[in-house]
């Protein structure tokens, strides 16, 4: 519910160019608000509604012109809502979400939503219809103290002929009387108006409008708590029927008094016998018809002196002071026929008169004249028939005059409520004085001159909040409604949210510039983008984030599936799903060679893949002339170690058995006491005999190694 203003700082068109500026009203219409005709430097253009288009089209040749346009957007309203006839309206705020609360006055009912609220829109509208209030046919009280009874509002259309008779009945607390005053009588000739001092059909009749004689403007008084009213009438309207008055009082006690459309003072709150009362009058009425001073009298049954005055509207009159109302006559009842009023305000020379028009309610065939200046030099400032909204005029002399006429024939054509007009004494001076600029901001204004009404708007540049009223209206007295605002700068970031299925930590919970966002995601959820965001300022600018929020996302949207395991090869730690950034590793079986990479990673996409294909397994290929490889020289080394193990142990096993079963001195054997064997051992080596010498045959082994072909060779020699 925003509407765009803007404001033409700069226009130069040249021949041939054309600028036009539209909108769009409540019922999607196009409006043209300006064109390339009607732009002038300093103008402010406001939308009716959220919309507002700028079109431009340059000429077929030539000189371009240039043209400038600085627009900002402020907040729709809810139009002011109507007051209801017989009653009143209290508005909180025209803004979106704002409230008008409507009552009635006394003896009448509110017809409709007692509250409504101002709804947002492209255009803001109030939530239901504005209510009315009317007055009911017939009803009753119970412990009735203080109310009003009121002949029925009319009906209109098919409706027009009902409540054509109508009772109410008044019950006051126990022991208590009624008093019933007349504020106003003006039966039809078929009209009838019956008071009954109780509820029976035998009651005493304490006034009855069909047998005549005078009206008891004083008011009646009720024997006992109860009092029954009825009222008969061919067809209600607006310039017949009656209001009463009604107030409960004690015995030995004069009842309070009413002063309608004005005020009292008195001696005795409780009104005993010797009490003084003084009535005055609202602004706009004068006393009338009674006395300005009654007192209450008889001890043995109270009552006052005299009656109460009337306070009634004044047709016309000489006005001065610093500020006055005007009211139409007979105010707050409907006007007569053949009213001639004329009203005329004299301020001070130095002085102007501002008219503030607050309710305008007349017939087509009534008219209201306001005209300015004296009898010598007289212009007419407005000539107003019918209904109109609020709205105020200023005078340029120190006289100004309001004149009412009313139809004579009003019962033909009809009449209205009335109307209610305040008057004040303003400064000769009309406008206000101009407002400072605002250090890191600007104003805007609706109105070239500064007159009553117009509106200065301030904007902060980026990086700064507005402190105080963003609009300052000038008022009726010439000031403004409130001081310049300032701007500050801001130092902390707009919360950046929540992100979905994670937990975030603050450091700072204001979001003060340098605060740090830390986000996690939860189990079975991946993070996608930085984990932690921070808060930093910017000159000039508003404080942002670092970055953008991260996103958690399900690990399994994100995971690469296992690609599968190469022919004659195999995978380490082989699982279904891998996350980014892990790795699988393969393996070729024996024999076999990896051809491509040995491990491959799971990188992060949308969606994640591999950093590479799947390695392959082949056959390994050996070539007799190339240089033997890591695994061949470890095999030939295993190889020659295990050669010389066993030729060791065949060594040590020869050289055992020729210890114990030979008496040869040998070199390189020493001597051991061993008995000669002398009769045939166990043993059937040929090598050994019995009592005999015999050689003994040695064997040297010669090792020799190559490289490239792991040769072994073997030398044996004999030995004496």
């Amino acid at each position: 519910a925003q509407r765009r203003l803007g404001k033409w700082l700069h226009v130069n068109l040249s021949d041939g160019e054309q600028l036009s500026i539209t909108g769009v009203d409540e019922h999607g219409s196009l409006l043209v608000l300006a064109n390339h005709t009607l732009l002038v430097e300093g103008q402010v253009i406001r939308s009716p509604t959220n919309t507002l288009s700028v079109y431009y089209c340059s000429g077929l040749e030539g000189s371009m012109g240039i043209f400038q346009l600085h627009y900002q957007i402020f907040r729709l309203s809810c139009s002011l809502p109507k007051r209801p006839h017989f009653g009143d309206v209290s508005v909180l705020d025209l803004l979106p979400g704002g409230t008008a609360r409507f009552h009635c006055h006394m003896g009448y009912h509110l017809h409709g939503e007692p509250v409504l609220t101002c709804l947002n829109a492209s255009l803001p509208v109030w939530s239901d219809k504005e209510p009315v209030c009317r007055a009911l046919c017939g009803g009753t009280v119970k412990n009735a103290t203080v109310g009003r009874v009121l002949s029925p509002s009319p009906h209109h259309g098919p409706n027009a002929t009902l409540d054509r008779s109508c009772s109410w009945s008044l019950e006051a607390p126990k022991d208590q009387r009624l008093h019933l005053h007349l504020e106003r009588l003006a039966l039809g000739p078929t009209d009838r108006l019956v008071l009954w001092s109780g509820l029976d059909a035998g009651s005493v009749v304490l006034f009855d409008s069909g047998r005549g004689g005078q009206i008891p403007f004083e008011g009646v008084i009720s024997e006992g708590p109860a009092v029954r009213i009825q009222f008969i009438t061919d067809q209600p309207n607006h310039n017949t029927g009656f209001n009463i008055r009604y107030e409960a009082f004690e015995r030995g006690h004069c009842y309070e008094p009413y002063l309608q459309n004005g005020n009292f003072t008195t001696s005795d709150p409780l009104y005993g016998v010797g009490t003084v009362v003084q009535f005055t009058c609202d602004p706009g009425h004068s006393l009338e018809q009674g006395p300005p001073v009654i007192e209450c009298i008889s001890a043995r049954d109270p009552y006052w002196n005299d009656t109460e005055p009337l306070c009634k509207a004044q047709c016309g009159g000489d006005l001065s002071g610093p500020g006055g109302l005007i009211l139409s006559p007979n105010w707050p009842e409907w006007y007569g026929e053949g009213e001639d009023c004329s009203w005329r305000i004299h301020v001070g020379e130095d002085k102007r008169v501002l008219l503030d028009v607050q309710l305008l309610n007349i017939s087509d065939s009534d008219m209201l004249t306001i005209t300015d200046g004296d009898e010598v030099t007289t212009r007419i400032l407005g000539r107003y028939v019918g209904g109109s909204s609020p709205f105020k005029l200023s005078s340029t002399t120190p006289d100004l005059t309001v004149t009412f006429h009313s139809d004579p024939a009003g019962l033909v054509f009809g009449k209205g409520e009335g109307f209610i007009i305040n008057y004040i004494e303003v400064s000769r001076n009309d406008s206000c004085p101009d407002l400072p600029e605002i250090q890191n901001g600007w104003k805007t204004t609706s109105h070239v001159a500064l007159v009553r009404g117009a509106c200065i708007t301030y904007q902060c540049d980026p990086g700064y909040d507005l402190v105080g009223r963003e609009t300052l209206t000038c008022q009726l007295d010439l000031s403004w409604s409130s001081q310049p605002p300032f701007c500050e700068k801001i130092m902390y970031c707009s919360d950046p949210g929540h992100v979905e299925h994670a937990t975030r930590s603050l450091s700072d919970p204001k979001l003060l510039v340098g605060t740090t966002i830390q986000y996690s995601c939860n189990t079975g959820f991946i993070l996608q983008g930085g984990a932690t965001i921070t808060c930093y300022g910017r000159e000039p600018g508003t404080p942002v984030w670092t970055s953008h929020l991260p996103h958690c996302v399900s690990e399994d949207s994100v995971s690469c599936e296992n690609p599968g395991v190469p022919d004659n090869g195999y995978q380490i730690l082989s699982k279904r799903l891998y996350l980014p950034g892990e790795s699988l590793t393969f393996v070729c079986y024996q024999g076999y060679e990896l051809i491509g990479e040995v491990a491959i990673k799971c990188i992060l996409g949308n969606p994640s893949f591999w950093s590479g294909p799947l390695p392959l397994c082949r056959v390994a290929e050996a070539t007799a002339g190339s240089p033997l490889n890591g695994g061949n020289i470890a095999l030939a080394i295993f190889i020659l170690i295990l050669l010389l193990s066993v030729l060791l142990g065949g060594v040590y096993v020869y050289v055992t058995r020729c210890r114990y079963n030979s008496n040869l001195r040998l070199p390189l054997i020493y001597p051991h006491p061993y008995r000669q064997i002398t009769v045939e051992t166990e043993f059937d080596n040929p090598l050994y005999e019995t009592g005999g010498v015999s050689s003994i045959q040695f064997s040297s082994i010669e090792l020799n190694f190559n490289l490239d072909t792991a040769k072994i060779t073997t030398n044996t020699s004999s030995v004496g």
